[in-house]
């Protein structure tokens, strides 16, 4: 019988701490680079908006590039996809550092996005590989490290960034990534176990085994999804059509390819993964609508400074990261996303409530904040573990990048959701339909919590043993 004990041997800290460090590499990129927005801005004599692009660029890359370097670790090998990202991560830095142009700076961001998205779905196949050799069904320990540690470099990368930025100058948010992807690529080079050889492949046997056709028509489908959803205050319904279109040919591909990247046979035949994928949009959809959207009503309307912004959304960090670790420690799954689900319909009420200037606003906020974190930390962990189970050993790195994906287009919707509700400029009334919006997800994942084709909890050895 495998036991925890088992668990922690088989992943010490020589094998899991590179795997955490480049997970932390994509949302740390997204949070410190806000810090510098200004100085690039004055810089390139450009506006606020075009700055920002800068932050959108990577969220789409890093959604569009997962499930593309999932399937290639699959084809390739989950560890020199891995290592062949973070060159990519180095390059890109340098690239930014040196850039003498904004084109070059957006040029730096992508590629950091697609050479960051390798890390996740190339360790979580990593993981299973280990796993399954030693016949452990459900490391949740070290998938909920993975959540952890990109949840930790999404809050570090904000007084980090700053601390930069002021020290040495924007361009040190982009040259960072050198020093710290050279590290986790010398820890996995010496730490984890080497891919199998490849066979002599065709170029025509390697593109057939990438489903390149499915990747560029699965690139175009998410990309339109994305534009589309991040201006629906201002729809274009002929980039709909074109989505519908495009969809409709990815579909048809993908059930005649011989190895698709998305498996529609399989979404079919097991609608417990298709409800995990859904779960995970809906979750990010909600947790950033309340981030983003509050923050700004906080702001503009409740009129709070940002350092007391800052402090106010600190609980949501700090009750995510716990909660995290204690559902990976016990291996909750179903009961987790129970509770997960009841904490988004009380901070969609909680929302509702909210009045700029009402007595006790701070303490009600840093309660918002706390309900949040808790609806965060308690499905994080669990999704990612539901993942684990449902999907098949050998597309583990692709449903892992798909899952990904899911959540930056969560995250990139609550953009659209923010405008229409809030309008010119965010107010009571606005953030009262956020309140019903954000309830109204959270009963939704409530009723998909309740699938009894989600475990209790994790199991620890596989069936067999």
């Amino acid at each position: 019988m495998t036991t925890a004990g088992d668990e922690r041997r088989l992943f010490g800290w020589r094998f899991t701490a590179p795997l955490l460090l480049a997970s932390a590499l994509n949302p740390i990129n997204s949070s410190m680079l806000a810090t510098g927005l200004t100085d690039i801005a004055r810089e390139f004599t450009l506006a606020p908006g075009a700055a920002v692009t800068l932050v959108s660029v990577l969220y789409l890359c890093s959604a569009t590039a997962q499930p593309a370097v999932g399937k290639l670790g699959t084809v390739l090998g989950p560890r020199r996809v891995f290592l062949g990202g973070l060159v990519v991560v180095m390059i890109g830095g340098l690239v930014g550092a040196l850039a003498g142009s904004f084109p070059w700076l957006l040029a730096s961001r992508a590629l950091i996005g697609i050479g960051t998205s390798a890390a996740f779905p190339t360790s979580m196949a990593l993981v299973r590989a280990r796993a399954d050799r030693a016949g452990l069904a459900a490391p949740t320990r070290v998938i909920g490290l993975l959540s952890i540690a990109a949840q930790v470099a999404l809050v570090a990368g904000l007084p980090l960034g700053g601390l930069l930025t002021s020290a040495l100058g924007w361009r040190s948010l982009l040259a960072m990534n050198l020093p710290l992807a050279l590290i986790a690529l010398v820890a996995v080079a010496r730490g984890v176990e080497r891919d199998p050889a490849i066979g002599r492949h065709t170029v025509r046997e390697m593109l057939t085994a990438l489903d390149a056709t499915g990747v560029v028509l699965f690139t175009a489908a998410t990309t339109g999804l994305l534009v589309f959803l991040g201006d629906l205050t201002h729809p274009r319904w002929w980039l709909l059509a074109v989505i519908v279109a495009v969809l409709t040919l990815l579909i048809a591909w993908e059930r005649r390819a011989p190895d698709p990247l998305l498996d529609v046979r399989l979404l079919a035949s097991e609608p417990a993964l298709a409800r995990t994928y859904l779960r995970q949009l809906l979750v990010g959809l909600a947790v950033s609508t309340a981030l983003y959207g509050l923050s700004q009503w906080r702001e503009d309307a409740a009129g709070l400074d940002a350092a007391a912004i800052g402090v106010i959304l600190l609980p949501l960090s700090v009750v995510s990261i716990l909660l995290a670790r204690i559902v990976s420690v016990r291996g909750w799954v179903r009961g987790s996303l129970v509770g997960g689900a009841l904490a988004v319909i009380a901070a969609g009420g909680m929302l509702s409530l909210l009045r700029s200037g009402m007595p006790g606003l701070v303490p009600l906020l840093l309660g918002v904040a706390i309900v949040y974190g808790a609806a965060n930390g308690l499905t994080s962990v669990a999704t990612q573990t539901a993942l684990y189970l449902q999907a098949p050993a050998d597309r583990i790195g692709t449903a892992a990048g798909l899952l990904r994906s899911f959540g930056h287009i969560g995250a990139i919707f609550s953009a659209s959701v923010i405008s229409v509700t809030f309008g010119a400029q965010p107010s009571d009334a606005g953030l009262r339909l956020q309140g019903w919006v954000v309830a109204g997800l959270g009963v939704v994942l409530f009723l998909l919590a309740l699938d009894r084709g989600i475990p209790r909890t994790a199991p620890r050895r596989q069936r067999g043993d």
